[in-house]
């Protein structure tokens, strides 16, 4: 194994990756805006991105079984550095329509691959560990991102994009020369020949559901919040992007450290339902906020709940599915596009109905996951009996 090695070369791959992707994030609304985008035309231009990913994440990761992770995620990193430099230099809106469908399309590689190549390379004992480090650095690269970003935005709105595709080509450089190949096992060469849906099958099947699920109700949060706590506890702009900070700090210190210890000691399945609860705890506390102090705190015990979710759902497929690790966790990630392009105007509808319903509506969604993981759950043995063969 190249576990110790290649870990913290991944860590700063992926964390570079999402700063790079949150740079743009505070300041796209704007610089659509400028350029003469309408409300409706700004949600399409949010949307074209992640449903790119929906369709393209399955065929990314498939074909990261056939050549190798390396040369896709260099696919992936190079379409965010050219989908950020037309977005730099957009003088039109169809030039911005055309760098998120590129960016959409090319950088849905890059979350299966690296997914994929930390199944390669750790054991499975060490699987969630490894998953909870990527987890974190995502995390991370979402904290840092939108403040780089909303810093520079004062020298100019194009300043971001431009800073965004510097910061991927230097990561495009670094994958290239210090990343190197995971050695595929023999399994997955024969595993990577059948069909991209060939991931989903019934012993699985509930996993891409459930994430489907936590996606949805967490996008419908994001989508809110900010709304929410303007008009129950006074919180402005500034006091916001304090509160998402905190809250991606503890996800990123819980992924990185809590997720790889507690599926050693438990294995995955007790820990995704116990991040089920807490996440769905978190969404009944967000109801009662009336301060900066209580959404820092309610919003960090979601974050806690959501952030052992995801790297545990991604450990237990890539140790029970039958395909390749590229096809199941590209599977995967195209079932969390779904989630993110129904959650925001879903989210959105209900706050129209009324302020607590997105979060009523996580209690209800988190608990019919929880319901439909401990009914469907891939069995224990099935883990320990793949555990032997490896």
């Amino acid at each position: 194994m190249q576990t110790k090695a290649a870990l913290p070369i991944l860590f700063v791959v992926m964390f570079l990756v999402m700063v790079g992707f949150g740079i743009i994030i505070p300041v796209l609304p704007f610089y659509a805006e400028e350029i003469g985008a309408s409300p409706t035309e700004l949600g399409l231009l949010m949307a074209v991105y992640s449903f790119m990913q929906l369709i393209f994440a399955p065929m990314w990761g498939r074909l990261s079984d056939r050549i190798g992770r390396k040369p896709v995620m260099m696919i992936g990193i190079t379409g965010l550095a050219l989908s950020f430099y037309i977005q730099a230099i957009s003088t039109e809106l169809w030039m911005l329509f055309a760098a998120r469908i590129i960016g959409g399309t090319l950088s849905s590689a890059n979350m299966p691959t690296a997914m994929a190549y930390v199944a390669d390379i750790t054991t499975e004992e060490n699987r969630g560990k490894g998953m909870g480090i990527v987890g974190a650095a995502v995390g991370l690269g979402f904290v840092f991102g939108p403040a780089i970003g909303g810093i520079f935005s004062k020298i100019s709105l194009s300043m971001p994009f431009y800073l965004a595709s510097g910061s991927s080509l230097i990561t495009l450089i670094l994958v290239f020369l210090l990343l190197k190949e995971s050695k595929l096992n023999k399994n997955d060469s024969i595993k990577k020949r059948g069909s991209i849906w060939g991931a989903f099958n019934r012993d699985v099947g509930v996993l891409f559901f459930v994430q489907l699920l936590i996606s949805l109700s967490l996008s419908g949060l994001e989508a809110t919040f900010a709304y929410f706590a303007a008009k129950k506890a006074g919180l402005n702009s500034t006091e916001l992007g304090y509160i998402f900070m905190i809250m991606g700090f503890v996800g990123a210190m819980v992924q990185g450290g809590l997720v790889g210890r507690m599926t050693k000691k438990y294995g995955e399945p007790p820990v995704i339902q116990v991040g089920i609860i807490v996440s769905a705890l978190g969404f009944g506390l967000i109801l009662l906020v009336n301060s900066f102090t209580t959404a820092a705190i309610f919003l960090s015990i979601f974050g806690i709940g959501n952030g052992v979710i995801r790297p545990s759902v991604s450990s237990l497929l890539t140790k029970t599915s039958t395909a390749g690790h590229g096809s199941a966790t590209g599977l995967l990630s195209s079932f969390d596009s779904l989630g993110r392009i129904i959650g925001p105007p879903l989210g959105g509808w209900l706050f129209s109905l009324a302020i607590g319903l997105p979060y009523i509506s996580g209690v209800i969604i988190s608990m019919a996951a929880l319901v439909l993981f401990f009914l469907f759950r891939p069995q224990v043995s099935t883990v320990k009996s793949t555990n032997m063969q490896n």
